[in-house]
């Protein structure tokens, strides 16, 4: 699948995105003034998001695979496949792709968020510094995006944690001043054998939500963004923040993991999914009935 031609496109092929930015930069500014935008909460509530800001942090693998995402049309084409269906709400991306996917048509009436803190690099010594390297409120208001999401992994024993939790305390302020969400993806996190890693127990994930979901000055427009562990029925009691679960990078069977949301997406306070590689990196090759699947787990 390559160069999918959508409607209501200032490009319709990858060329032309290439020197519309080349000779007409203004060309992204007009696409975001003029798409059709639309609320968050739509019909029953519930929200199915894809994701696709991996990249930016360095962060390429899926699965075993060390390059999957290495080609930017070969991950446009599959969110343009994704975002086709229209049971996906929108996607989660970096600037770049956004504008990318914007200038394509792909964002008409999708929910958009964009991706704030990219700069703790996988693999990095300062990894939990993880810097507002990304958007800002200010530029996802003036797209009139929907909101931003900030990864928050926190680590009590580096110190860059704390200027991450700084970062984004300040980043939920700025976004509920344009009354903007928030979505933010808090984890207890360390490194073992010198890699950073996540710790997915129910008490680990309860205790990131209570530190996460007490940053910046007021949480009225703040989200959370979790992974699917057990015990999520007591995961879940921790907040009464509007919850989107994570897919994360597949590490086990397509259907052992969709058995894992459908479980969770029973849980009342959870609206959605917002997931990445997943979908549209299935192990078949078929983003489609992946992306299928999902959607009908939401609906």
């Amino acid at each position: 699948m390559s160069e999918i031609t959508m409607t209501s496109a200032a490009a319709a092929t990858y060329s032309d995105v290439t020197a519309l930015r080349a000779s007409d930069p203004q060309a992204i500014d007009r696409a975001w003034a003029t798409r059709v935008t639309r609320d968050t909460i739509r019909g029953n509530g519930r929200l199915m998001i894809v994701a696709a800001d991996h990249p930016a942090r360095g962060a390429l693998s899926v699965g075993g695979n060390a390059t999957a995402m290495n080609s930017r049309t070969e991950l446009l084409d599959r969110l343009r496949t994704a975002l086709a269906n229209p049971g996906v709400d929108g996607v989660l991306a970096s600037s770049e792709i956004l504008d990318d996917l914007v200038l394509l048509g792909a964002l008409e009436d999708k929910v958009v968020f964009s991706s704030m803190n990219r700069g703790g690099l996988a693999g990095a010594s300062f990894e939990f510094d993880d810097r507002m390297t990304g958007a800002t409120a200010a530029s996802t208001a003036k797209a009139r995006m929907n909101g931003a999401k900030m990864l928050t992994r926190i680590a009590l024993d580096d110190p860059g944690t704390l200027a991450t939790m700084t970062a984004c305390a300040q980043a939920i302020d700025e976004l509920a001043a344009h009354q903007l969400i928030a979505m933010v993806e808090p984890f207890l996190s360390s490194r073992i054998d010198g890699k950073v890693t996540n710790d997915l127990s129910a008490d680990a994930v309860i205790k990131s939500i209570h530190i996460a979901q007490g940053l910046g000055s007021t949480s009225a427009y703040t989200w959370m963004k979790l992974p699917v562990v057990a015990e999520m029925e007591r995961v879940m009691d921790a907040t009464t923040l509007p919850t989107l679960l994570l897919g994360g990078d597949p590490q086990t069977a397509p259907e052992e993991t969709y058995a894992s949301w459908a479980q969770a997406l029973e849980i009342p306070a959870v609206r959605g999914l917002i997931v990445g590689r997943t979908l549209l990196y299935p192990p078949d090759g078929n983003v489609e009935a992946a992306v299928g699947t999902a959607v009908d787990m939401v609906r």
